[in-house]
């Protein structure tokens, strides 16, 4: 009796659409280099994870986040400008208010407090009675 070799089949994984971290030394300071962004999100549809990998869009091109406004479920909201990939506790002048994603991929948002502007959690409460997350109706005007 003869042994048969059945053929080996490799198949490739498939390429990502997204994009990978940038190399170590390299700014990122756009959404079309930050890895993680989600793909045909539905504006105001429910979200599950408002901390890491927050960034989504839709599928006529607008950036969104998962945030939960006011405690409530979260939900997909529009974003407000983002930055790319920024470290926490990294400087942000003039970016009050904006938001980024660290290497990690924790959700961060630009606050000032006594003069000085930074990259904080965008997830929790900054611990002075204000949000850090943004308080606005997903289903308000583009």
């Amino acid at each position: 009796m003869s042994a048969l070799a059945a053929p080996a089949l490799f198949v490739a994984a498939p390429a990502s659409a997204q994009p990978p971290p940038p190399p170590a030394g390299v700014e990122c300071n756009y959404p079309n280099c930050t890895p993680g962004i989600q793909p045909n999100i539905v504006l105001g549809s429910y979200c599950n994870n408002n901390t890491y990998y927050v960034y989504g869009v839709t599928s006529w091109g607008r950036l969104v986040f998962c945030g939960s406004a006011r405690r409530y479920e979260p939900r997909w909201f529009r974003a407000p400008e983002m930055h790319g990939v920024k470290n926490e506790g990294g400087d942000c002048a003039a970016l009050d208010g904006e938001v980024a994603q660290s290497p990690d991929g924790l959700f961060l948002t630009c606050t000032t407090k006594n003069n000085h502007s930074y990259w904080t959690r965008g997830d929790i409460s900054l611990g002075d009675g204000s949000a850090s997350t943004f308080e606005s109706s997903p289903f308000s005007g583009d």
